[in-house]
């Protein structure tokens, strides 16, 4: 039997992203992006791509959520978690 990988999953490793089991999210330190488990479902591979080679040179993380920028108490928590 032959498994074949989830081709955004492949993606986001290829990325060098990680998984956050505790806040949901994918993530790189490298990059400073941060995407939602719901963003990366409702999005194809093709928008994922663009995502992760966006430019991103701001302060700060890029959040990739459904819903916008999450709160500033939500960040917080993220960015505490992540460093």
């Amino acid at each position: 039997m032959v498994e074949t990988q989830d081709p955004k999953q492949c993606i986001l490793d290829a990325a060098g992203f990680a998984y956050n089991y505790h806040k949901r999210v994918y993530y790189s330190r490298a990059s400073k992006k941060i995407f939602s488990v719901q963003f990366i479902d409702d999005h194809d591979v093709a928008t994922l791509e663009s995502k992760i080679r966006e430019d991103t040179r701001e302060n700060g993380w890029k959040y990739y959520f459904n819903s916008g920028e999450p709160p500033d108490n939500v960040k917080r928590q993220v960015e505490a978690v992540l460093g």
